[in-house]
């Protein structure tokens, strides 16, 4: 080979190294719809955490003041969605977990009213590990390295699948909002622009290969990824999902 041909193949490599570097640096796809906004998240290497009260046991309850509190500890908060239903008190329905203290139980009940309770319901949690897992309530074991929980109903898709109970065409319209696990790992957060029914919200995940996601919360959703210029901080939730950096 000659040395102008190898200094062509060494460039070649080179080129094929880089490109490859660069494909894994924005390895995040858009999955936004004219319907439905969307925010992949890597819980290996994004800082998730879940949050209900400061220091001072103050419910956060939206964005706004959540933003403000992590600004003031040097942090920057990037993504906020309300992270489950919750009690007139704000309290989570169902169980809850923060920094491996679990904060409200699993609620088992099958005979409640309403969306929570729609069978079969689930829980979404990350492990100390950051190993993120949307399973069935009936399926859900405690463990001692589940970092963070909340539970919430009802599950939009199971193993590939979707619900059984819900209907294509439904007139039941209200905005959405939930979380699925996508196939390299990844979580897919997503909110609907728009009031879509339960069904076709479920059909985005399953679509973009979720084989479990949750849903978390109706008309009262809302999404903070000033990114995509969404920036509702307002509200009164219970449990905030957030991704946050360091300023320093």
């Amino acid at each position: 080979m000659t040395f102008k041909k190898l200094f062509l193949s060494f460039r070649l490599i080179v080129l094929a190294i880089i490109l490859s570097f660069c494909s894994k640096e924005t390895s995040k796809k858009q999955y936004d719809t004219s319907r439905i906004l969307a925010y992949e998240v890597n819980p290996r290497k994004d800082q998730l955490h879940f949050y209900w009260k400061n220091e001072q046991r103050q419910i956060y309850g939206n964005a706004k003041n959540l933003k403000v509190q992590l600004e003031a500890k040097g942090e920057k908060l990037i993504f906020a969605m309300n992270g489950g239903m919750y009690k007139k008190d704000q309290s989570p329905q169902g169980l809850y977990i923060e920094n491996g203290e679990v904060l409200a139980p699993l609620d088992t009940n099958k005979e409640g009213y309403g969306n929570f309770y729609l069978q079969p319901n689930g829980v979404f949690y990350v492990t100390e590990e950051n190993n993120s897992i949307i399973c069935t309530t009936e399926s859900f074991r405690e463990a001692k390295n589940i970092k963070y929980a909340t539970q919430s109903g009802p599950m939009l898709v199971i193993d590939g699948n979707l619900h059984k109970k819900l209907t294509k065409g439904s007139k039941n319209l209200h905005i959405r909002n939930g979380v699925g696990v996508l196939p390299n790992g990844n979580l897919l957060f997503a909110m609907s622009k728009e009031k879509i029914n339960f069904y076709d919200f479920a059909s985005f995940f399953q679509k973009n290969g979720c084989k479990n996601a949750l849903y978390l919360d109706g008309f009262v959703s809302k999404t903070y990824l000033p990114e995509k210029n969404y920036k509702q901080d307002d509200g009164n939730f219970g449990v905030i999902i957030g991704i946050i950096k360091s300023k320093k």
